[in-house]
């Protein structure tokens, strides 16, 4: 069976083991991912509902396209530009074209937050450390600088309002 799908502007024929590069795709190497947009679908000569077809595929690795070389050049007046443009792809193996039996990709389990293996009663009290001392150099300026932010700053004086 055979499908013509859309992604990334781009259509595809594809059919059951096919390798395609497409536009780049969210995802990693392994996953597992559905192309929804089905345009046309059949077997041989028969055409098939295309809403009712699904299309699996595989990503099978993230790479770049070949480089494409911008050149730029205004005759007579010493202008030449060289520019390099490489295009992100998914290379994708399309693992099952059919109505309804395509296997969905299963949501990762992400890892659980790890308990503490301290009880509550060994982790350090506060009481245990060790005294500030007091009159040091940073207290003064910190003090210093909190007593600035601290003082009222004064209203703006108003304008005179009725000039005549």
């Amino acid at each position: 069976m055979f499908a013509i799908v859309r992604t990334g502007g781009k259509q595809y024929r594809v059919a059951a083991g096919d390798k395609i590069a497409v536009e780049k795709l969210a995802g990693e190497a392994g996953d597992t991912i559905t192309l929804g947009d089905v345009l046309l679908a059949g077997e041989g000569d028969d055409i098939a509902d295309a809403s009712k077809v699904t299309v699996s595929a595989e990503i099978i690795a993230q790479a770049k396209s070949e480089k494409v070389v911008v050149f730029k050049k205004r005759r007579r007046h010493n202008y030449r530009r060289k520019n390099g443009h490489r295009q992100q792809m998914t290379l994708l193996r399309i693992t099952d074209v059919g109505t309804g039996t395509a296997k969905k990709a299963a949501p990762k389990k992400e890892a659980a937050p790890k308990a503490d293996d301290k009880p509550a009663e060994k982790k350090a009290s506060p009481a245990k450390k060790a005294p500030a001392k007091k009159g040091t150099a940073a207290e003064a300026k910190a003090t210093a600088g909190e007593a600035k932010k601290a003082a009222p700053k004064k209203a703006p004086a108003k304008k005179a309002e009725d000039k005549k």
